[in-house]
């Protein structure tokens, strides 16, 4: 009889359940939100989180905190984000690195389709083999056949193990039959930093990272990624171009949110950013990096993640890269 008694009360105490979280949801955001930066300061996922930072904070009316928590590949930042509550407080701006980490790391603490709700793909970008000034390398033919004519004494950089330049460059590799070595850096800010001083005489990474020491004369870029030459190097050849058919590597830059975040806040979320990313301040700094915006829905990008987990996760397996290499 208690039992029954009590069950008169259940619909009454869900009802105020729902009510509840239907308040909590039209009230957000009533606190400061965090977007996680899960690289180094100063590489590209920084300055765009940073770029957007004040105008998503004016649109939301909650301060915006950039927290950079960097480390393997960008999954340790994620990995916060993923153990977050989903109460629309905690997020983070994730790099292509994303698509490829849950086959680099096997024992990665999320499951990267499963914990984590995506909200926009921000925009994607060319890659660009580049060169320093006082390397000998004028083209890309130039650097294949030094690669070619001394195997293994031909190195270049990235921003890590796992990186979309990584896979692009051991495709390449693979494709001429030369045997480059990789030396892996912690994010865009370390690589930048020795690419510019010449320590690392090649390096493939994101034309947003390399753009300032182009137009300096520092860096001689020498292919791009993309499958058109791009604008802002229009003397550059694609790889397509130099006879590998097909070939393309884009980065990309989004957020996602913890898994369980309630619609309407990822839908407001959506929202904001698509008005800050029409912001013509925005758009000018972004197109000088060499972003095109894309601005998806949650959903297109979801289907964008689930399709660079495929496919760079073969590359992953059948070249049997590691963490760490």
């Amino acid at each position: 009889m208690r039992f029954k008694h009590l069950l008169k009360f259940l619909p009454i105490a869900l009802t105020a359940l729902v009510s509840l979280g239907a308040a909590a949801q039209a009230n957000w955001p009533n606190q400061p939100i965090k977007l996680i930066n899960p690289f180094p300061t100063g590489g590209t996922v920084d300055q765009i989180s940073r770029l957007l930072q004040p105008h998503l904070q004016q649109a939301l009316g909650q301060p915006i905190i950039v927290e950079s928590r960097s480390g393997a590949s960008g999954s340790i930042g994620t990995a916060m984000v993923a153990k977050a509550a989903p109460d629309g407080n905690t997020w983070v701006m994730v790099f292509d690195t994303h698509g490829v980490n849950p086959s680099l790391y096997p024992n990665l603490p999320y499951d990267t389709l499963k914990d984590l709700a995506p909200v926009m793909q921000i925009g994607t970008g060319s890659m660009v083999v580049t060169a320093h000034a006082s390397s000998p390398y004028k083209s890309f033919n130039e650097l294949v056949q030094a690669a070619k004519s001394k195997p293994g004494t031909v190195a270049y950089g990235s921003i890590g193990t796992g990186s979309m330049a990584h896979l692009a460059m051991t495709s390449l590799g693979n494709a001429l039959k030369v045997d480059w070595t990789h030396i892996p850096y912690k994010g865009g800010g370390p690589l930048a930093a020795d690419g510019v001083a010449g320590h690392v005489s090649v390096t493939m990474a994101t034309y947003a990272l390399w753009a300032p020491h182009f137009a300096s004369g520092r860096l001689r870029p020498l292919a791009v990624t993309s499958p058109k030459r791009m604008s802002e190097l229009p003397n550059v050849p694609t790889l397509q171009e130099l006879g590998f058919e097909g070939f393309e590597a884009q980065a990309y830059w989004g957020v996602l949110g913890p898994a369980g975040i309630p619609a309407p806040i990822v839908s407001r979320m959506n929202t904001e950013l698509a008005k800050v990313l029409k912001i013509p301040a925005v758009q000018e700094r972004l197109s000088q990096m060499g972003v095109v915006i894309t601005s998806t829905s949650p959903a297109e990008f979801d289907r964008f993640i689930r399709k660079e987990v495929d496919k760079w996760g073969k590359v992953v397996r059948d070249n049997n890269i590691k963490a760490g290499e």
